[in-house]
């Protein structure tokens, strides 16, 4: 009797597959080759070179007064009115350089710029990781039009697959509840194939990387 429901027909030819097996024709694939071929650049270099093709932007910086002054300029030339942090560590370290930082709850929702630390840059794609675990929560990743990361040069990773095993090692037992991968500013292209940023996130995205941090 013939099949009547395209359902039934695939039911069917799987249900020969499971019965007809057949040889493996990739028997000689090395599974446990890794997929990408070696990075072109030094970790850093690279990291650099992708986040800026992503979109962001990357500001070294020699040191931690660096940060403080790169911070300063960026803001003046953006007419930024402020920045907005709520993380503790961050903002002890910028108010002890004598920069003024927001951090009034109440105004949250008014913030234009946002700054935050992270977990792990990952070198393979320009992306940045970052968790729940960090003292910025969860809003600060995705809320402002603008958001800053702060970091440091020995938080660089090769690939993807490195963060993780790192992150695993740091939170044994207490792995965050949230951890995400920023790739670039915000952006989408799903009505009529029209870019627009920000969309579901920050429009701008900046990475201030210092040496010796």
């Amino acid at each position: 009797m013939e099949e009547s429901t395209s359902k039934e027909k695939i039911l069917k030819e799987v249900r020969n597959a499971l019965i007809n097996k057949l040889e493996n024709p990739f028997a000689n694939i090395d599974f446990n080759r890794p997929v990408y071929g070696m990075l072109k650049e030094d970790p850093t270099i690279q990291f650099a070179i992708n986040l800026n093709e992503a979109g962001g932007t990357f500001i070294y910086c020699e040191n931690e007064k660096d940060i403080v002054e790169n911070l300063k300029l960026l803001k003046k030339q953006n007419n930024w009115d402020s920045i907005y942090c709520i993380d503790e560590r961050l903002t002890k370290f910028l108010t002890s350089e004598d920069f003024n930082v927001a951090d009034d709850p109440d105004h949250f929702l008014e913030q234009q710029v946002g700054i935050t630390r992270c977990e792990y840059l990952i070198s393979r794609f320009g992306s940045i990781m970052v968790s729940s675990a960090i003292m910025s929560g969860r809003r600060m990743f995705v809320f402002p039009e603008v958001h800053i990361v702060v970091a440091a040069a020995a938080q660089v990773v090769p690939e993807l697959k490195d963060a993780l095993e790192e992150m695993t090692k740091n939170y044994e037992g207490r792995f965050p509840s949230q951890v995400t991968v920023i790739t670039g500013p915000s952006r989408t292209a799903d009505i009529e194939k029209t870019l627009v940023m920000g969309a579901h996130g920050p429009k701008e995205l900046y990475v201030f990387m210092v040496d010796n941090a």
